[in-house]
């Protein structure tokens, strides 16, 4: 006896859209973090946001994370920087300037378990006012 065929689901889909905002470029090097400590920063409840215009030409919107120790243990610094690159995934697309860097800082108990929508409105309200 033979098992039944799968019923063909493929039929009458569309594959998913592909996305038209710009990907995120990642910040890695020492010297851009830095340079973004140097520049403006908009502290909120659940994240510190720090901003500069590179000014080289390039319109990429470039990104980095980080958490120190203060946050707590690896667990919770992952967890931290895991929810601020989806934040920065979600929003920083449309609301960054093309051409900026961006620096996102964990901050101790608030960043981990501050609410997600929370942590959206923080960070829409950070670029706001760093970029007025």
């Amino acid at each position: 006896m033979t098992p039944p065929e799968a019923p063909d689901t493929t039929a009458g889909t569309t594959p998913p859209a592909v996305s038209s905002c710009p990907k995120l470029g990642i910040l890695r090097k020492r010297g851009d973090f830095l340079a973004a400590a140097r520049a403006r920063r908009q502290g909120t409840h659940g994240m510190m946001v720090q901003a500069r215009a590179r000014g080289d030409g390039d319109p990429a919107i470039r990104v980095g994370f980080t958490c120190s120790k203060k946050v707590g243990n690896a667990v919770a610094r992952n967890r931290a920087k895991r929810r601020l690159r989806e934040v920065a995934r979600l929003l920083l697309p449309a609301l960054g300037r093309p051409g900026w860097d961006y620096v996102l800082i964990g901050r101790p108990e608030a960043t981990a378990e501050r609410a997600f929508p929370a942590l959206q409105d923080d960070l829409r309200h950070a670029l706001k006012k760093l970029h007025a």
